[in-house]
């Protein structure tokens, strides 16, 4: 017998509190389709009372999506509570995610509140949550250093009080294997209503074992494990979906479970959620990584020609590795363009952008031979938080590089809406292109990340590139793609100054305590 392992995605929550990560609204949306084609159970949309723009984000997805349940986070106050049950309100199917911590450190120190006013603060959050909507998830914020005791206490109160779903959450990466899963066997053996609920995990990578612990609840008896697409999270990062995923669908025989996830779908969306991000994914990372599938070794090589389960244990064609082929070409027609966009869960705000993107499109058909789906993600993340009403534009670049010479830049911007030109030396191509842009906005901007990836195979493949500002307490990421890799960089570095003035991206995503 197999039942169904809840996957409870977190990464426009969590995975946005990494820096610079923030997303817009529309990129939530584009990312919550990808996740509603992939079958995601449950969507963690936001924390609904971070910020106005957060709650019309997780409104915004609760109006898109219609196969997947719509979650809010929200502290364990009366505010928090509402704002999340009114964002959730146009959901198909809705909950509301309530937490409060439970250690002893942090309900001495940050919370500054007795363990009775903490079980009562929990029940009355539930309470309110109630009002809302049936499906209520209560969690246990740093149950990984709390005591057994206390967290049996509260986890019967939450339940009592309406709570339909219990998560244990590593918040701070502290745990390892046995003894996590040894707390949910506990839990689930002497919480007296433990049959009433589904339990659930949340973990932190801080030691490398986000994975590990929440596959040893699985095994402990949770069924649902809370998780970001490429492990995408706040310092370390979180469990990896695509890796719960594909263990417990690899080894049947050791686990008694089974998502429902359609698991062609994990590598198109891992690489969406890297381009909107700007997270790039490393080579060697499990199952999405460029290398994941790819055998250097003569003896490797020998062994999977001769029998490809020598030395593969899943097959790339189960998680989307063969689907990245876009059959579109230079003779391609808007239609088909505007098809194929709708396939990707791409919608464009207006015709004029869809006109825009096409253009782009065109364009970049005339450079490459062959175009793929990771392209047209990229051509169409070229748009910036507002549109054509981006304050900065390219609109020349001139670069001269020779060996024993300084490397020269000629840059002419559009600022919103006028043409201003300069020039600039740098140690390298990139450096004097950056300096004229910058000797034109005088930004005043940190540069904090700057890293290229080509986005496909081969010698005409576009490169991508990411640049990471920060000023003022802002960090935010930009992206730029193109054939020639130092217009991508002036593009990415335009992009992230556009975020910067757009005022789109909040100073810290979830700067409250979360889970």
């Amino acid at each position: 017998m197999t039942d169904t392992l809840i996957i409870f995605d977190t990464t426009m929550r969590d995975g946005e509190q990494s820096p610079g990560a923030a997303m817009s609204r529309d990129e939530k949306v584009r990312i919550a389709r990808a996740l509603e084609r992939m079958r995601v159970n449950v969507i963690e949309a936001g924390f609904a009372a971070a910020s106005p723009g957060d709650f019309e984000s997780v409104r915004a997805v609760a109006e898109s999506v219609r196969e997947s349940t719509i979650c809010s986070l929200a502290r364990a106050n009366e505010n928090d509570v509402r704002r999340a049950g009114e964002a959730i309100r146009p959901a198909a199917s809705g909950r509301i995610h309530t937490f409060i911590a439970t250690s002893p450190i942090h309900m001495e120190k940050k919370l500054r509140m007795a363990p009775d006013q903490v079980v009562e603060q929990a029940v009355r959050a539930v309470k309110w949550a109630r009002e809302y909507t049936d499906d209520v998830e209560f969690s246990a914020e740093d149950a990984g250093r709390s005591e057994l005791d206390f967290l049996c206490r509260i986890c019967t109160a939450v339940i009592d009080a309406g709570a339909r779903t219990i998560n244990i959450p590593d918040t701070v990466g502290y745990n390892v294997p046995h003894q996590f899963g040894s707390v949910l066997r506990q839990l689930i053996e002497r919480v007296p209503n433990s049959d009433k609920v589904v339990w659930s995990v949340h973990c932190h990578n801080d030691l490398g074992l986000a994975v590990a612990n929440s596959l040893a609840a699985v095994l402990a008896g949770a069924r649902q494990v809370e998780c970001t697409v490429n492990g995408l999270g706040e310092r370390a990062g979180n469990a990896s979906l695509e890796e719960i995923v594909m263990a417990v669908r690899t080894r049947r025989d050791v686990f008694t479970c089974d998502t429902r996830i359609d698991s062609t779908q994990i590598v198109p969306t891992s690489k969406l959620v890297s381009q909107i991000t700007g997270y790039p994914v490393q080579p060697n990372k499990a199952v999405v990584g460029a290398n994941a599938f790819a055998h250097e070794s003569g003896i490797h090589q020998d062994g999977v020609l001769k029998h490809r389960e020598t030395y593969e244990i899943m097959r790339a064609e189960d998680v989307g590795w063969s689907t990245n082929r876009l059959s579109l070409g230079k003779l391609s027609g808007r239609n088909a363009f505007k098809t194929k966009l709708q396939e990707l869960g791409i919608a464009l705000a207006s015709e004029e952008a869809l006109n825009a993107a096409f253009a782009r499109f065109k364009v970049l058909a005339d450079k490459k031979r062959e175009i793929f789906d990771e392209d047209l993600q990229a051509l169409i993340g070229e748009d910036g938080p507002q549109g054509n009403d981006d304050r900065y534009g390219l609109v020349y670049l001139r670069i001269h590089s020779e060996t024993g010479e300084v490397p020269q830049a000629s840059v002419t911007l559009s600022v919103g809406g006028a043409e201003q030109a300069t020039q600039s030396q740098g140690s390298g191509p990139v450096d004097a292109c950056f300096r004229a842009i910058e000797s034109i906005v005088h930004s005043g901007a940190e540069l904090l990340l700057y890293s290229v990836n080509a986005i496909t195979t081969g010698t005409d493949a576009q490169g991508e590139v990411t640049v990471r500002l920060a000023k003022d307490g802002r960090v935010v990421n930009g992206q730029g793609a193109d054939t020639d890799i130092i217009v991508a960089s002036a593009k990415a570095y335009l992009n992230a100054l556009n975020r910067l003035v757009s005022g789109v991206e909040r100073l810290n995503p979830q700067a409250e305590e979360t889970v």
